[in-house]
This record gives C-alpha cells, sequence and structure tokens, in this order.
C-alpha cells in the first residue's frame, strides 16, 4: 500500500491519503476527487495517482493550473518512489510504501480506499 502524508500546515491541516495496489484516485478541491485537498492553488481535479499492481506508483497532472510537482520539479506525468515529495498547489505530500498496518502514519485526516478503481 502506497501512503501519501502531509504535515498539519495552518491553511489546508494534515492529510494522508492510501492507495492501494490495483487503484486509480485522482487528488483535488471538488467534491468528486477521491482524495480532496481544499487548499489555495489546488484545482478542482489537480493530479490523478495510479498504484500499479506489480508496486509501482504513477502521478498524472490533469491539466492543473498552477501544476503537479515532483522533488521541486514540475511534471506531467512521473513514477513516485519512497521519500518522493509529491505538491500539489501549497500541500506537499511525502510518499511512503508500506507492506504491513503497524508502518502507517497517524494523521487528524484519515482517507481509507473504500470505493476502488481499477484499471481494466
Amino acid at each position: 500500500m502506497w501512503i501519501l502524508h502531509s504535515p498539519a500546515t495552518p491553511e489546508a491541516g494534515a492529510f494522508t491519503f492510501r492507495v492501494s495496489p490495483g487503484a486509480i484516485k485522482t487528488i483535488g478541491r471538488a467534491i468528486r476527487a477521491d482524495f480532496i485537498v481544499d487548499a489555495a492553488l489546488v484545482s478542482r481535479f489537480h493530479c490523478r495517482l495510479s498504484a500499479a499492481r506489480d508496486g509501482r506508483l504513477k502521478v498524472e497532472d490533469l491539466g492543473s493550473t498552477n501544476g503537479t510537482f515532483v522533488n521541486d520539479r514540475r511534471v506531467q506525468h512521473a513514477a513516485l518512489v519512497p521519500g518522493d515529495r509529491l505538491r500539489v498547489g501549497r500541500v506537499e505530500l511525502v510518499v511512503s510504501h508500506s507492506t504491513s498496518p503497524e508502518a502507517e502514519p497517524e494523521s487528524i485526516d484519515e482517507y481509507d480506499d473504500v470505493d476502488e478503481l481499477t484499471a481494466d
């Protein structure tokens, strides 16, 4: 399971997002986004995370106004690895990978995968 975690900020609070193998999730301000980040400079549907069953995690910008950044570099799409920093708007998420529930960080705002979309 992939985990994206941000420390608490005065503007947006703290976030912890979990992405299971095979899942496709969107990040954005819209109520229909899978992971909602209601913060300045975040587009309604900002980017998409795709977790392949073979363990890879990819991010794709969805035409956001202010861009998607990985390790301070603006990207259209990129492969993510543990330790990478994914930034949407002013929110920076640190990427980690866990194989056990005990290794997962705790946070105030925690979003678990309830409705998982899979690529066919």
